[in-house]
Formats: structure tokens, sequence, C-alpha cells
């Protein structure tokens, strides 16, 4: 999975990107790209009963590109291009203040995410011109187009000034434009940047205006004290763990966006355990138990025979895999069964 970082000039994007990656951002306007660890207690405590030679948490891909400048007009598709095959777009805005980091127009946190929306609203608009028109020269020379009919749907959202993510669309449309990376479509998070003072008072400029524009749009948010942050990660656990008590903040930046990333993409994940390895597997929920096993490997889809399951809950009330079989808990799933978030699962296959 991947997700794109994107923001205004000195929003903290970067600080962010820092604190999801322990990573630096990109030089000379160029993208980063950095792995985050998805902390995940279950995990954890898997590891401790298992204790197995290795342990692997589910994974993100973050890419930060440069802080965009408003009123680029039509660069804003060329600038984007960074993000356009990300999974999901995070927008950070900037409501934290700093006499060191100057902010050019102040800090209007609601002001900038509008301004971002609108360029990519423009960034899908070029795409969207080329499209149609490639689409509508076929069709004049009597070739098939059959993207033309979605074309015109997005289209007839994008002059009303909304996401191409408020188009209903059936299957078989969405496979039509799915490769066109239209930015627009894709599931937006938007990530408020607050300092030390902002997270404990839970205030902020325009904060009653952004969280009613966000409600309204169904898009979901997070609060983060990125800068803050990033100098609590660098404790010993412990100390990390006061500090975070003192600012109100529950868990890791990470943790809160994966949550919302996990929420809004509908992703779930499984386990696989053993002295071996520890590990957790990020699908999409409705999976079933064939195509979760294809996460792993193939051969294993390929080859499917049954799957041996056990919810998390019933694992950890018993203690250990012995014991889950004892009291018969346990169950032998076939290819169609839907697996369920934190379901343990070992395959059977042969190929």
């Amino acid at each position: 999975m991947k997700i794109g970082i994107i923001g205004m000039p000195q929003s903290g994007k970067s600080t962010l990107f820092r604190l999801l990656t322990n990573s630096q951002s990109g030089l000379n306007g160029k993208a980063a790209i950095a792995v985050g660890k998805v902390p995940d207690q279950r995990i954890d405590r898997l590891s401790e009963i298992f204790k197995p030679r290795k342990t692997t948490y589910a994974a993100i891909d973050f890419v930060d590109v440069p802080g965009f400048a408003a009123g680029t007009g039509n660069n804003a598709s060329e600038f984007f291009e960074k993000v356009r095959d990300v999974d999901a777009l995070v927008l950070v805005v900037r409501a934290f203040q700093s006499d060191t980091v100057p902010a050019a127009n102040g800090i209007q946190p609601a002001v900038d995410f509008n301004t971002i929306q609108q360029e990519l609203l423009i960034a899908d608009w070029s795409i969207l011109e080329r499209r149609l028109e490639r689409a509508a020269k076929q069709r004049v020379k009597g070739g098939s187009a059959p993207e033309l009919a979605v074309l015109e749907k997005c289209k007839a959202v994008l002059e009303e000034d909304r996401p191409l993510r408020q188009l209903d669309l059936d299957e078989e449309e969405e496979q039509l434009i799915r490769d066109f990376n239209f930015l627009t479509k894709k599931p937006l998070i938007v990530a408020v940047n607050v300092d030390e003072a902002q997270m404990q008072g839970q205030a902020y400029p325009q904060k009653d205006e952004l969280e009613q524009e966000l409600r309204e749009k169904g898009i979901p948010s997070l609060v983060v004290c990125s800068q803050m942050e990033v100098e609590i990660s660098q404790l010993e656990p412990e100390d990390r763990a006061l500090f975070m008590a003192e600012l109100g903040i529950e868990e890791t930046g990470i943790a809160r966006l994966a949550q919302a990333v996990y929420g809004d993409l509908g992703l779930i994940s499984f386990f696989t355990v053993g002295e071996d390895e520890v590990r957790a597997w990020t699908i999409r929920d409705g999976f079933t138990a064939r195509k979760a096993a294809g996460k792993i490997h193939s051969d294993i889809e390929r080859g499917f025979i049954r799957a041996e399951v056990v919810s998390y809950a019933d694992f950890i009330a018993c203690g250990s895999l012995p014991k889950v079989k004892e009291k018969g808990l346990f169950r032998l799933e076939g290819k169609d069964y839907i697996v369920k978030d934190g379901d343990i699962i070992s395959f059977r296959f042969n190929v």
C-alpha cells in the first residue's frame, strides 16, 4: 500500500513524513519514498508468546513530495504526477504557530485545504480533457471508446467543482477509468498539524470551519503534533509514554494515521504465527480465505485446500495453540470463507 503526502510549503508534511518513516524527505525538489511500520499491539502480544526469530508488522509506503505553492495553475498536473500511482492521499494542513518557520499567508488550515483541493481538481481536468479528446477521436474513426460515457460522467462532476470520489460508478465503469489515476478519485485523509499548546488545548485557527467542511464532504481527519511527536519518538519507551500522556496522545502518529487509512480504504489484518515468524498481512475487508492466501504466495492460493482459523481474541484467551486445539476453537474453513480482522490463519495447500 502506498500513501502520498501532500500539502503547502511549511505545512510540516516533511516532518510528518519523518515521524511516520524515520526517514528524511527528498532534496532539491525530489520526491522521497520510505516505509513506515504499522504498530499493532496484537502483533506485539503474539511475538511475546511465540518468541519468533522474526516479527513482521504491516507496512505502508509513504511518498513525500515538495510543498505545493498556490497559483501554479496548469502546472498542478505535472507537480502531482509523483503521487498519481498511490492508493490514497494524506493532505497536511498547517495550524501550528512558529516564529522560526513563518507561514507566507498566515495560519489558515481551512483555506489551505480548499486551495489544495482546487489544484487537485485542476490536475484531474488536465487528464480528463486529454482522455476525452482521445476517446472522441476513436469514436469518429469508428473505433470503440467504451470509456467515453464514463468520462462524460466525470466531466459533469468536475464541472461542479466536486471531487471524483463523490461519483457513483459500478465495477465495470471503475475498471474503465482505473488506469487514468484521477487524484480526486483517491481516498483523502486530512492531517491537521498543530503545535504543543494547540494539542493540549484542543483548539487551533479555523478549527470549526475546517471540521464542518470535512464533515460535509465525508473526509476523515486526524490531529498531529508532528514536531513534538518526532522528538518524543527518539525517547526511551518509558519516557515516551509519559510525554505522550502529558500531551493527551494515546497512540503514535503512524498508529492513528494507519487506523484512518485502514478505515477509509476498508482494510483489515490477519496474522500468521510460529517460531520462525509472526506476521501481519493487510487485505481488503471482504477477501475470501483463498484470496487472502494469495497475499502470502500465489502457490498457496492456487493449491488452496483449507484454512485453519482462530480469532485473535480466542487465541489470547487460551494462551497457546495446544490450548486452542484442546478447546476445539480452531475452525476449518473453505475457500469462500470471508476473513475477519484479527484472524490467525494457517493455510493447507497442495501444488
